[in-house]
């Protein structure tokens, strides 16, 4: 299985969950899941991320993480116009700033439902429509596999005292 992150994945990871500095194995342990090829960071969250400032961007940015985590994988633009209709609907300029980079992470799932996982700190809000949508949401109606971090964690079995082989 291979798991796509959403930026705000690693941008709650950074600030609330795993800080680097308190917790730097998380960050090892991340960085060798995708450089196994379980952990992936399509390029218009790792894009989304690194339009900004901090330690996580400069993380991000050396050579080594962006190798591991960067998925080298283009979007198909017919994919993501389908999942942007299909998942939140005709949207004006407007809705589509709003949703942003999410239908690009979603077709990079549905490309390949079966071996695929998008994975996302957003919480499931099925009653909302159009751009107030919420990946999970749009990931179920569309046969998408969505989790969260803490899921991913407890699928790829990470603990506090892991150690690369």
């Amino acid at each position: 299985m291979l798991y796509l992150l959403d930026a705000d994945v690693l941008i709650r990871a950074d600030r609330l969950y795993y800080p680097p500095n308190r917790f730097p194995i998380f960050w090892s342990w991340l960085v060798h899941m995708g450089a196994t090829g379980r952990v992936k960071l399509p390029r218009e969250q790792y894009d989304e991320i690194t339009n900004g400032r901090g330690e996580l961007v400069d993380w991000l940015k050396t050579e080594e993480v962006k190798r591991a985590l960067l998925l080298r994988e283009e979007a198909n633009p017919v994919l993501v116009t389908e999942m942007t209709l299909k998942g939140y609907g005709q949207l004006d300029e407007i809705g589509l700033e709003k949703v942003g980079r999410d239908p690009f992470l979603i077709s990079y799932g549905y490309s390949d439902k079966i071996r695929r996982t998008i994975v996302t700190l957003e919480v499931s809000a099925p009653r909302r429509q159009g751009a107030n949508r919420k990946i999970p949401d749009v990931c179920a109606g569309l046969g998408v596999v969505c989790c969260d971090l803490f899921e991913l964690i407890n699928a790829l079995d990470f603990s506090t005292d892991w150690r690369p082989n």
